[in-house]
C-alpha cells in the first residue's frame, strides 16, 4: 500500500477535527481518486464530449443538468448549483465529515494518510469486515470450483442452468458442512469474524462459521465490494449432526452492509442497467442469473427483504424504468399504494413482466430463454397488471358477474393516486365490462375519500367475481410481519408440543398478539373470530379468518417450528434491547447493569442457531417474559 508523506516533509499540517493532515496528502488523495468511477457507483453517467453527464442526486429532474469534469475532478449541476470534488462527494452522499471522507478515499487509492493511528475504531472495523468478507468469497468460490465436497453444489448449479461461466462471474461458492472451517482456514480474529457477520464466538469460546453446507451467493456493494453472502441449503446435503437448518440463511445487518440499501448483482449490472435505461427486479439470487444466462444483464434481487424506498433511491439514480420480474402471485400481492407513491417521488415507471402463472424468471429462462425476454420487453405499468389480475377470468356474461368483477376492479383503481391516470383506467373496465362509465365514476371518488374503508378491504385480485374482503390474503401486507404469521399458522395446525413453544412476549405486532392471546385461551377458532369481532378487533378478526382457511405450513417438526420461534426471539429482543436503552437514557436503568445485560442477551442470541438453541430459547424465553411481568 503506497503511503503519503509526512506532512512535516510537505507542505504545512492542517488541524482538522483535532486531526493533523497536510495539504500534500489531501492533493495525494484527489488526484488518485476517479471521480467518474465514484460517481457512477450511485449516479448513472453518460459520456458527453469531454464531460460525463447524468441526472442530478441532489435534486429532481428528467434532463440530465449534472456535469462531471474527470480531468478536473470536479461535479456541478446547472440546476441546483451543486458543487465539488470527491471529498465534498462522499461528504454530501454518505454524511461524512472531511476526515471520514478523505480516509475512505485513501483507502480505495491504497494510499496510508500520515496520522493513519488516529483512524477511529469504527473504522478499523469496518476495513477489517470488508477485508474479512473479500478473503471469505474468494475461499468459498475456490471451495465451490475445487473441492471434492462441493459435488453436490455443482450439480444443483448446473440443474438450475449455472454453469461454470456463470458461477465465476458471480463468484458463487460453497461452504462446506463443518462447524468453523473458514474461521479456521483464514484465521480470523473475533472481532473481524463478527463485525463481517460470517460467524461468532458460541459459549464455548470457540470461534464458529455461520454458514455450514450451503451454496454460496456473495453481496456486493455497487462497486464491487464484497459486503454479505447470502447461503442456499441443498436438499440432498445434511449437517453431520442431523440438524435439519432452513433452506435460506444471509448475513446479519453489519457496519459493512445493510440489506434495505443493497441490490443483488448490481455491481455486475449498472452498465446495461444506463445503457438500456431499464432495471429489471427480482425475487432471488438464481432469478438473477437466469436473466443474465438469458441475456438480460440488468437484472438484480432484494436481499432477504421486501422492495423498499431505499431501493428506489438507489435505482431511480440508474434507470427511469423498473421491471418488477416475480412469480405473478408475489407482483400482485405487492404494496401498491407504495409502489405508487414511490413512482411519484423518484419519478420512475414501474412495469411488471408478465410470467406464467406459477413460473419465476429462473425457472422460465431454462424453459425458454426468449419467453422471458419476451415477458421483459413487453412489461406493463403496475396498474394495468393488476386490473388485469382482476379481470382474468371475471364471468361477465350476466349482470351480476360483471358488477362483482367492477366492484373489485374499482378497489384496485382507487389506489392509485392519479385521478388522470384513474380515469384513462375507469374507461378501459367500462369496456371491458360493458357497464357504464358514469355509474363507476361516483364509486371511485368514495373509496378514494375513504381510504380507512378501502384498505380495511382486500382488492379482490384472487378471485374476480367473488367477495372483495376475501380475495387478497392479508398476511402479505407489510405491517403484518411474516415470522409471526408463520407462528400462528404453526398454533393454529400443530399439537400441543408445537403449542408449548410459543409465549405472548414473542409477539411484537399487535394484530398477531391479539390473535394469540385469543387463541391461547384453549377455545375454538370460530369462538375467537366472533368475540374479535363482537371486541371491534375487525382486523384481527379477518386475520385469523383467513389464517384458518390456509394449508397447514411445510412441515411442523422441531427445526422447522425452531427456525420459526428463532424468528419471533429475534424480533422481541430487538424490541426490548430497544426499550432498555430508552430506560438508560431516562436514568431508570443503571448504564453498566444494562450493558451487561445486552452483552448477555446478545451471546444467547448467537447459540439459537447452535447445538446449544435449546438452552437459548429458554433463557430468552425467561428474560422476555420476566420483562413483561416486571411492567404489569
Amino acid at each position: 500500500m503506497r503511503r503519503a508523506a509526512p506532512g512535516a516533509l510537505g507542505r504545512p499540517s492542517r488541524y482538522l477535527l483535532g486531526v493533523a493532515i497536510s495539504d500534500d496528502e489531501i492533493a495525494q488523495v484527489r488526484s488518485a481518486t476517479d471521480l467518474v468511477g465514484l460517481i457512477s457507483e450511485t449516479v448513472a453517467l453518460k459520456r458527453s464530449g469531454q464531460r460525463w453527464t447524468g441526472l442530478c442526486p441532489f435534486h429532481p429532474e428528467k434532463t440530465p443538468s449534472f456535469s462531471v469534469n474527470a480531468e478536473l475532478g470536479r461535479y456541478y449541476c446547472f440546476g441546483c448549483r451543486a458543487s465539488g470534488d470527491a471529498i465534498t462527494w462522499l461528504r454530501e452522499t454518505h454524511h461524512l465529515d472531511f476526515v471520514d471522507a478523505l480516509r475512505l478515499l485513501g483507502e480505495r487509492a491504497g494510499i496510508t494518510l500520515h496520522d493513519d493511528a488516529a483512524t477511529t475504531p469504527a473504522r478499523r472495523e469496518r476495513r477489517a469486515a470488508l477485508d474479512a468478507m473479500e478473503r471469505a468469497v474468494a475461499w468459498y468460490h475456490d471451495r465451490l470450483l475445487h473441492a471434492p465436497d462441493a459435488r453436490g453444489a455443482r450439480d444443483y448449479l448446473r440443474s438450475r442452468g449455472i454453469g461454470g461461466e456463470l458461477a465465476r462471474q458471480f463468484r458463487i461458492g460453497w461452504a462446506p458442512d463443518e462447524w468453523d472451517a473458514l474461521a479456521r482456514a483464514l484465521d480470523l480474529s473475533d472481532a473481524a469474524l463478527v463485525a463481517s457477520g460470517l460467524g461468532f464466538v458460541n459459549r464455548r469460546e470457540r470461534r464458529q462459521d455461520a454458514l455450514r453446507a450451503r451454496v454460496i451467493f456473495p453481496i456486493f456493494d455497487p462497486s464491487g465490494k464484497a459486503v454479505a453472502v447470502g447461503g442456499r441449503i441443498l436438499t440432498n446435503v445434511e449437517r453431520s449432526d442431523g440438524y435439519v437448518e432452513p433452506k435460506y440463511k444471509n448475513s446479519p445487518e453489519t457496519a459493512i452492509y445493510s440489506k434495505r440499501r443493497t441490490l443483488y448483482g448490481l455491481n455486475l449490472a449498472k452498465d446495461d442497467v444506463i445503457r438500456s435505461g431499464e432495471i429489471i427486479v427480482c425475487e432471488g439470487y438464481t432469478d438473477v442469473i437466469a436473466c443474465f444466462a438469458a441475456g438480460l444483464p440488468r437484472a438484480v434481487a432484494t436481499c432477504g427483504t421486501a422492495l423498499g424506498e431505499e431501493h428506489f433511491r438507489l435505482m431511480k439514480n440508474f434507470a427511469k424504468r423498473i421491471v418488477l420480474a416475480y412469480d405473478a402471485d408475489v407482483a400482485g400481492q405487492s404494496a401498491a399504494a407504495s409502489v405508487y407513491q414511490w413512482e411519484r417521488q423518484h419519478e420512475v415507471d414501474v412495469a411488471v413482466a408478465r410470467l406464467p402463472v406459477g413460473l419465476d424468471p429462473a425457472e422460465l429462462a431454462q424453459r425458454d430463454p426468449s419467453a422471458l425476454r419476451d415477458a421483459v420487453q413487453r412489461a406493463v405499468p403496475f396498474l394495468e397488471f393488476r386490473l388485469e389480475r382482476v379481470l382474468q377470468g371475471a364471468n361477465i356474461a350476466t349482470p351480476e358477474g360483471r358488477a362483482r368483477a367492477g366492484e373489485a376492479a374499482l378497489y384496485v383503481l382507487a389506489e392509485h393516486p392519479s385521478e388522470l391516470v384513474r380515469d384513462q383506467y375507469l374507461m378501459v373496465v367500462a369496456d371491458r365490462l360493458r357497464l357504464e362509465v358514469a355509474s363507476l365514476r361516483p364509486r371511485v371518488v368514495e373509496l378514494v375519500s375513504n381510504p380507512e374503508s378501502r384498505d380495511a378491504r382486500s382488492r379482490g385480485e384472487g378471485a374476480p367475481g367473488s367477495r372483495p374482503p376475501t380475495t387478497r390474503p392479508l398476511y402479505v401486507r407489510p405491517s403484518l410481519p411474516r415470522p409471526g404469521l408463520l407462528a400462528l399458522r404453526h398454533f393454529l395446525h400443530g399439537g400441543d408440543d408445537v403449542r408449548r413453544r410459543f409465549v405472548a412476549p414473542y409477539f411484537v405486532d399487535r394484530i398477531q398478539r391479539q390473535i394469540f392471546e385469543a387463541l391461547d385461551e384453549q377455545r375454538t377458532t370460530s369462538d375467537v373470530i366472533d368475540d374479535l369481532e363482537r371486541d371491534g378487533q375487525v382486523e384481527a378478526s379477518l386475520l385469523l379468518s383467513e389464517l384458518a382457511v390456509q394449508e397447514a405450513p411445510d412441515g411442523l417438526g422441531e427445526s422447522n417450528v425452531g427456525a420459526v420461534v428463532a424468528q419471533l426471539i429475534r424480533a422481541a429482543v430487538r424490541e426490548e434491547m430497544a426499550a432498555l436503552s430508552r430506560e438508560m437514557r431516562e436514568g431508570s436503568a443503571a448504564p453498566d447493569v444494562v450493558k451487561a445485560t445486552i452483552d448477555d442477551v446478545q451471546a444467547r442470541l448467537g447459540w439459537l442457531e447452535t447445538a446449544d438453541g435449546d438452552v437459548a430459547e429458554v433463557d430468552l424465553r425467561t428474560w422476555l417474559e420476566a420483562r413483561e411481568r416486571g411492567r404489569d
